[in-house]
C-alpha cells in the first residue's frame, strides 16, 4: 500500500477517473469524481482489510458496499491503488470481457466486490445484511456503505432504514453523497428530498453532517459515528459534495453525470490534476 499522503492519493485517483470513462467514451464521471475523499480515508486509513487474501466472507474485515454502482470508475481506482488488482487493469474499464464492468459485478471474481450494484436502492440492505452477520459473530467490525442522495428516491431504501433501526444495527455507518444533481437535474427540481437529517433522525438512525471533501471533517464524523456503537442506532453520515469536484467544468452540474470527456476536455481536467503516483 502507498504511504502518500491522502490528498495526493486522492488527486491520482480523479486523473485515473477522467482517463478511464475517456478511454472508452463511457462512464459516470460526476458521481466519482465527488466521492473521492470519502473511499481514500475509508480504504487508505479507516478499514481494517486484506487486499491479499480477498474472499466474499470478510471474516474479521470492514466491510464497504457501494449501492450507487455507476460510480464505479472511483472505486476501480481506490481497489486497484490499494492493492486489490493491478493498477494496470484500470485500461480495461468497460471493455469487452474486461472485469471492471461499467457497474460492479462480481461474476469475474473481481477482488474488493462483494455485490452487484446499480440497480439503486438495494446496497443499504445488504449492507444491513453483512452487519447483522458481524453482530451475530461477535465482531467488532464495522460496514460501511455508501449512496447518491438521488438513490434516496428508491423506497426500499426507507423500508431498509427502518429494519435496521428496528434491529439496532449499531456497526453499520453509511454515507449519503449530497450533491444535489442525478442525472436528470437538480435533486429538489426531480423530486425534492426535503430535510435529510430529520428524515434519517425519525427513521431512529444516528445522523451526522460533514464537508465530504474535508479529510478531517470525514474524520471527525466518522469517530463521532463509532463513539455511539452500543446504543442500538445505525449511523448515516450526509456528506456536502460537489459533483465533478476538482475539474473545474464539471463541478456543480448534473451534466456530468454520464458522459465522458473528449480529448481536449481531457487534457483540461488532467492539467488541473497533480499525476502523484503515476499513470496506468
Amino acid at each position: 500500500m502507498t504511504s502518500a499522503p491522502l490528498p495526493q492519493i486522492a488527486s491520482q485517483v480523479r486523473r485515473d477517473i477522467v482517463r478511464m470513462v475517456h478511454g472508452v467514451s463511457s462512464g459516470h464521471p460526476g458521481g466519482s469524481l465527488g466521492c473521492v475523499e470519502i473511499l481514500t480515508l475509508l480504504f487508505f486509513e479507516e478499514m481494517q482489510l486484506n487486499p491479499d487474501a480477498f474472499d466474499m466472507d470478510g471474516i474479521g474485515e470492514d466491510l464497504f458496499f457501494l449501492s450507487n454502482g455507476h460510480i464505479s470508475p472511483v472505486w476501480y481506482s481506490i481497489l486497484s491503488r490499494r492493492g486489490y488488482f493491478p493498477v494496470s487493469e484500470l485500461a480495461t474499464f468497460r471493455k469487452i470481457n474486461s472485469r471492471l464492468q461499467g457497474h460492479p459485478a462480481t461474476e469475474e471474481g473481481l477482488p474488493g466486490i462483494r455485490m452487484a450494484s446499480g440497480s439503486l436502492g438495494q446496497g443499504l440492505s445488504a449492507a444491513i445484511g453483512a452487519a447483522q452477520v458481524k453482530k451475530l459473530n461477535d465482531e467488532s467490525t464495522t460496514v460501511f456503505s455508501l449512496h447518491g442522495d438521488g438513490e434516496l428516491q428508491e423506497g426500499q431504501i426507507w423500508e431498509a432504514a427502518m429494519y435496521a433501526a428496528h434491529h439496532k444495527v449499531d456497526n453499520l455507518i453509511s454515507f449519503v453523497d449530497c450533491n444535489g444533481q442525478q442525472i436528470d437535474g437538480p435533486t429538489d427540481k426531480v423530486m425534492g428530498l426535503g430535510d435529510l437529517a430529520q428524515k434519517w433522525s425519525a427513521f431512529g438512525w444516528q445522523v451526522h453532517l460533514c464537508d465530504g471533501h474535508d479529510f478531517a471533517a470525514l474524520r471527525e464524523a466518522i469517530a463521532a459515528a463509532k463513539k455511539t456503537r452500543g446504543n442500538g442506532k445505525p449511523n448515516v453520515v450526509l456528506m456536502k459534495t460537489e459533483m465533478g469536484k476538482g475539474v473545474d467544468f464539471m463541478e456543480g452540474t448534473h451534466e456530468w453525470h454520464g458522459i465522458a470527456p473528449n480529448d481536449d476536455q481531457l487534457a483540461s481536467a488532467l492539467g488541473q490534476l497533480e499525476e502523484t503516483l503515476g499513470d496506468y
